[in-house]
């Protein structure tokens, strides 16, 4: 694991080794962690806004959830890899995914949505994906435990925050995770191009269903591939053979609730 030694700008306080896997940065990402009651360790703000109405919210909450503030200089935040981290940085505990099954027990207001990611690899798509996903009413989404983004500082920024509401579960094989959405009665549509695949207005994605999203720049892999009940294309008018996955996701997740949407008012 990627572990780096971030200590304090200001000598007399010792330094630690802290896992930047654990790190939330950013005003709205660190708000939506308050307000989901995640637990965070420390709460580290730049000197420069210790009085910055903007914050003020923030720190109320933090204050109220017990969350140790400390003030620091702009060398402290320069040791950090992120640049938007606006000198708002918390540490809290490893990201707690949920399982297949606790994923599966989600309570369901009406037909089931998940969202599968084969081995994304990009933390921005991780988190963009997630983002959208929370926003379409997503049941869960799911995603590899090996060779893909997990759920680090990075995707917890780029979800804006969605990544505190959404259940992650994260699986050893997104083929057998495939196999159990099945056995539960989840219907799997893969999205991708090419011959066998429909358009995604023509198919019926309407039921409780999983969408599955492949990897940046291969799509998705043979043997996910062969767990999909069908396959779904997103036509396109221009030079480019693919869309960025999580634009695709982002389609296909809202076609999916308009469908829904049409459903109901029917």
């Amino acid at each position: 694991m990627d572990r780096r030694r971030l200590g304090s700008s200001r000598p007399p306080r010792r330094k630690e080794d802290l896992d930047l896997d654990d790190v939330v940065y950013g005003v709205h990402a660190i708000e939506e962690a308050l307000t989901a009651g995640e637990p965070l360790r420390r709460l580290y703000v730049g000197d420069e806004r210790k009085r910055d109405p903007a914050l003020r919210k923030l720190l109320d909450n933090a204050k109220a959830a017990g969350v140790t503030v400390r003030y620091e200089s702009r060398t402290f935040f320069s040791q950090f890899p992120y640049r938007a981290h606006q000198s708002v940085v918390a540490f809290g505990t490893p990201f707690a995914y949920a399982s297949l099954d606790e994923a599966l027990a989600v309570p369901r207001a009406g037909q089931a949505l998940f969202i599968v990611l084969d081995h994304i690899t990009d933390p921005h798509n991780a988190g963009a994906i997630i983002r959208s996903a929370e926003g379409a009413g997503a049941n869960a989404a799911v995603i590899p435990e090996r060779r893909a983004a997990g759920v680090n500082a990075t995707v917890r920024k780029a979800a804006a925050g969605a990544a505190a509401h959404l259940p992650i579960a994260r699986v050893a094989n997104v083929a057998g995770a495939l196999r159990a959405l099945k056995k539960a009665q989840v219907w799997v549509a893969g999205a991708a191009v090419g011959d066998g695949a429909v358009d995604y207005t023509q198919a019926d994605l309407g039921g409780d269903l999983a969408i599955v999203i492949g990897a940046e720049g291969h799509g998705i892999s043979p043997v996910v591939r062969k767990e999909c009940d069908f396959l779904v294309r997103i036509p396109l008018f221009g030079t480019l053979d693919s869309l960025n996955a999580s634009v695709a996701a982002g389609i296909l997740l809202f076609e999916a609730r308009r469908q829904r949407r049409s459903s109901a008012a029917s």
